[in-house]
């Protein structure tokens, strides 16, 4: 990680980068320095989200919640992210805002530090809308990092910026069950030196990218060209997506917010056990996202989209009646298949709707954290008038609404964002 900060300051600095929203350009450009480090800044940013997942049996159990409240949890610092994300976008897409980045993971230190004490229910709230805060502040300006540092390789550098998210949701279960489970809530305030260590390498970031859009907005000029798709073509596109977001991301909220719980009911295995089988659904996602860029780069973004999402229901549908090794390894399979499209999702929109890097990740990045927050809140519900069982055997269906990415206009070359001086 101390690698990922003197990176930075090399003669990378002087790489010429393309600009927001560009979609040609030479590969050789990419910086696979930048974009490591802003990947490791996301591993970060997403391991502290994700000790909130994983400390739920902890909270539960301590401040005797129910299956609503639990779900009231993941709703108060999803909502924070995805009402801000895109307003966020909106605003940095014509002034760009280098040195937000460290500002909002301070806001994801407060909370942090705040979980680690909190009294009450409530204040647990509290934490967790500042963590959300920070989040929503982070996503639409790494991402647009992350398309400046690409050299044209939309895809690729998408993956490479979620897997480091992936990656960093991955382990909090991992150390919930080695450090929080043992040592009780107030050892989460050990975490507070991974957020410190974001922050640093923030700061470095920011000023590489400080200094590429003073070069780039001084030097080069350039102006964007309208896409040539009509409008009611693009504002259709972006409804079909957004149907295709709510399918994944409620299903991927009854994995991660639920399956420790759906483990320990169904197989009586142990708090530890099933943060380690948590574990596994998350890394699965993070190789399944680390794939999904790089083919929609080669084969088209609508067809990851689709074989992503539709592609994965043979296993939703097979989860609920399975053993629990049977189990593990769906979890596994669908969590790398169903992950593959969010890359292309994103991209995609950056391609149909050309100059708005800022505002279309944040309104792809706000939407999945806030659906998948009303999705925890609606399945919490469920599971306490119904049981968790019978969640994941309605769940298994949603991802057959997926046939309808088919509805998707094919992005040609010449519809996506060209660019002149």
């Amino acid at each position: 990680m101390r690698s990922s900060i003197r990176l930075l300051r090399d003669t990378d600095m002087e790489t010429s980068l393309e600009t927001p929203g560009l979609t040609t350009g030479n590969a050789g450009n990419t910086s696979f320095r930048v974009l490591g480090a802003i990947s490791v800044s996301h591993l970060l940013n997403d391991m502290i989200q994700s000790l909130i997942l994983a400390i739920y049996p902890i909270l539960k159990g301590g401040f005797d919640l129910s299956f609503w409240q639990i779900g009231l949890i993941t709703l108060t610092y999803q909502i924070t992210a995805s009402l801000l994300q895109p307003v966020v976008g909106l605003y940095t897409d014509p002034h760009p805002q280098p040195y937000s980045l460290p500002i909002g993971m301070g806001f994801s230190l407060a909370g942090l530090l705040l979980l680690s004490v909190a009294p009450s229910f409530y204040i647990i709230l509290l934490a967790a809308a500042l963590v959300g805060t920070g989040s929503s502040i982070f996503h639409p300006e790494a991402s647009r990092v992350a398309r400046i540092a690409s050299g044209g390789q939309h895809g690729l550098a998408q993956s490479l910026f979620q897997v480091g998210g992936n990656l960093g949701s991955s382990l909090g279960p991992l150390l919930a069950a080695a450090v929080i489970v043992p040592y009780g809530q107030r050892s989460i305030a050990f975490f507070s030196l991974a957020a410190l260590l974001a922050i640093i390498i923030l700061v470095q970031i920011g000023k590489w990218y400080a200094h590429h859009q003073l070069r780039v907005h001084g030097k080069i000029g350039l102006h964007a060209v309208a896409a040539a798709l009509p409008r009611s073509t693009v504002v259709f596109a972006v409804f079909v997506l957004l149907i295709l977001l709510f399918s994944k991301t409620f299903y991927t909220a009854s994995i991660s917010s639920y399956l420790t719980f759906y483990l320990i009911k169904k197989f009586q295995i142990s708090v530890q056990g099933a943060q380690i089988y948590l574990f596994a659904f998350l890394f699965a996602v993070a190789i399944g996202t680390m794939i999904g860029g790089p083919l929609g780069d080669r084969i088209g973004r609508k067809y990851v989209i689709w074989g992503s999402i539709l592609g994965v229901a043979p296993f939703t549908l097979l989860l609920p009646y399975a053993n629990l090794f049977w189990t593990v390894v769906l979890v596994v399979i669908i969590g790398s298949i169903l992950a593959a499209s969010f890359s292309a999702i994103v991209v995609y929109g950056h391609e149909l709707i050309p100059g708005k890097v800022g505002m279309v990740s944040g309104l792809f990045f706000g939407l999945a954290f806030g659906l998948g927050g009303i999705g925890a809140a609606v399945l919490g519900h469920l599971a306490d008038r119904t049981g968790i069982e019978f969640v994941y055997q309605v769940c298994s269906f949603l991802p057959l609404i997926g046939i309808i990415a088919a509805l998707l206009p094919n992005l040609a070359p010449a519809n996506r964002t060209a660019w002149r001086k």
